[in-house]
């Protein structure tokens, strides 16, 4: 099913060119304040708690995310589900069976796309992350249709292949000379006619990480040897007011081919 936002751009010939985004502005760019508060305030905050949060995950590469969540220092966490994961769902345009959300934080998307025909699987490398996403969804009334798994993405194992993998701020969080892996995986996890839906963050030109700029050429360039194709690529116009411009939603297909766990 073609699903519609804005008119597509065919992959891979779309190239998104955009402004140049200011350090200061991409690090307010990177909470969810509302507009209305003071613009020096929030970027002393949003400052601080992105330097937090990179000095954590820099300092210790094996429990940095853990205690990132521990402090509260998770600036990509919305604090809600994905609003163009919601209409997705709600429109009937996503796909059925099972469903695997990486890096999925405090569980708000899993819970959402959860359903009689869908059993969602969330996975974060977080303990604590876990526990809140098992906190969060306690008096969800769709329990039976999702789990949470607290593991490594890269050497997980599961005993089923998805029908769909949603990526939402984890490719961009993993360093950059990991991304071939991370596509193997995803190729490896995936039935062979399911589907992969990313939603790239953040488009622009910054340096240093995590989150590391993304583009579509960069999925591209590590997607296409494993098989997948675009099939949708287009601005994700229903993102949170501070990344609207910087998200691009995109849909991948791939050759028919032997997926191996």
């Amino acid at each position: 099913m073609r699903f519609s936002i804005l008119p597509s751009y065919n992959s891979p010939a779309f190239r998104s060119v955009l402004p140049y985004y200011h350090r200061k502005r991409f690090i307010k760019n990177m909470t969810t304040e509302t507009p209305n508060e003071s613009e020096s305030r929030s970027t002393v905050i949003a400052n601080t708690k992105l330097t937090q949060f990179q000095q954590l995950i820099h300092s210790d590469s094996t429990n940095g995310w853990d205690e990132c969540w521990k402090e509260g220092l998770t600036p990509w966490d919305l604090g809600k589900p994905t609003p163009v994961l919601v209409h997705l769902h709600n429109t009937g345009s996503l796909p059925k069976g099972r469903a695997l959300v990486p890096g999925c934080g405090s569980g708000h998307d899993v819970v959402a796309i959860a359903c009689g025909e869908r059993h969602v699987v969330g996975l974060d490398i977080s303990d604590n992350a876990i526990e809140k996403a098992a906190e969060l969804s306690s008096v969800s009334t769709k329990a039976e249709h999702f789990t949470f798994v607290k593991t490594d993405f890269f050497t997980w194992c599961p005993a089923e292949l998805f029908d769909l993998i949603f990526d939402y701020t984890f490719f961009c969080a993993i360093e950059p000379d990991l991304r071939s892996l991370w596509a193997e995986k995803i190729s490896n996890l995936l039935k062979p006619d399911g589907e992969l839906i990313t939603l790239m963050y953040p488009i622009d030109n910054h340096e240093g990480g995590p989150p590391y700029k993304v583009s579509v050429a960069d999925y591209e360039e590590v997607l296409h040897p494993v098989g997948f194709k675009a099939t949708y690529i287009a601005q994700n116009e229903l993102a949170i007011a501070p990344r609207m411009g910087r998200e691009i939603l995109g849909r991948w297909r791939r050759s028919i081919r032997e997926s191996s766990l």
